[in-house]
């Protein structure tokens, strides 16, 4: 897919699945801009990004930003505008996640998934729609996961959010069919990240043990699949066979699937090895 003359933003571009589709996309030639909470990674991933610059006239620019916070939204998607000067392709990366024993969920844990992986993505959306809703084209993309499908012991409060996610990107796409702007989503299984790192020092046994063995994708093979998949105008996009068998097999089979994984919990209590 080549991407010069195309005009991206990236949410939550600082690492994982966003920076390396902001890395791809400025090896394919697009100007970028990219937003993240922590500023000082966020300027690391900037320098790194126009180290690899393609042209001599190449944007690339970085923006602090907390996706959670409306108005800061509504300020840098004016930013983002004037920087580019318009607007062709919208990514909703920023995200976060929270696992753990459902006893030990806070009321702030659940609060805050909500915030950031569904109402951010919102915010931003709702900021650049009067500009795609002009324009009459364009691309918007969230990044959800294979638990915006499906439900998984340890993560109430990430499933949640991310299932509602995935329901605002259904709606959104039938919205803006009348205005030639396409709505995509990627459902990606696990990707080796700084996140999935994080979630590992609080995942219960439970989890893994009905994960399975599934390694962890690179962020660079999900980032490819990701674009490739925007470029041929899917709308759902789920990188890796595993992965796609799992949602066939969740989607047609949907009894058979909670059967097979209450089956992989019981059998893990019955062996006493629960925490």
């Amino acid at each position: 897919m080549d991407l010069r003359g195309k005009r991206l933003f990236i949410t939550g571009g600082s690492s994982g699945i966003g920076k390396a589709t902001a890395a791809l996309a400025v090896s394919r030639g697009a100007d970028v801009v990219i937003a993240a909470r922590r500023k000082s990674q966020l300027d690391e991933t900037l320098a790194e990004l126009r180290a690899s610059a393609t042209r001599p006239d190449q944007k690339i620019e970085a923006i602090a930003l907390d996706v959670s916070d409306r108005d800061a939204v509504q300020r840098a998607a004016s930013e983002v505008l004037g920087t580019l000067g318009g607007l062709d392709i919208l990514i909703n990366n920023a995200g976060i996640a929270h696992v753990g024993y459902l006893e030990n969920e806070s009321p702030q844990a659940y609060e805050r998934m909500i915030q950031v992986n569904y109402l951010g993505s919102v915010w931003v959306t709702q900021a650049f729609l009067p500009h795609f809703m002009e324009k009459k084209r364009g691309q918007i993309a969230f990044v959800s996961s294979l638990l915006g499908l499906m439900g998984l012991f340890g993560y109430s409060a990430y499933c949640g959010s991310k299932h509602a996610l995935t329901g605002y990107a259904d709606s959104l796409r039938q919205d803006l069919l009348r205005y030639g702007v396409q709505v995509s989503i990627l459902f990606p299984a696990d990707t080796d990240t700084p996140q999935l790192h994080e979630e590992n020092k609080t995942k219960p046994p439970e989890t893994a043990a009905v994960s399975g063995t599934i390694k962890p994708a690179p962020p660079e093979v999900v980032a490819k699949a990701f674009l490739d998949g925007l470029a041929a105008g899917k709308y759902q996009i789920i990188p890796g066979t595993e992965s796609q068998l799992t949602m066939w097999a969740v989607r047609h089979f949907p009894g058979v699937a909670r059967w097979v994984i209450d089956r992989d919990l019981k059998k893990f209590w019955r062996q006493g090895r629960s925490a």
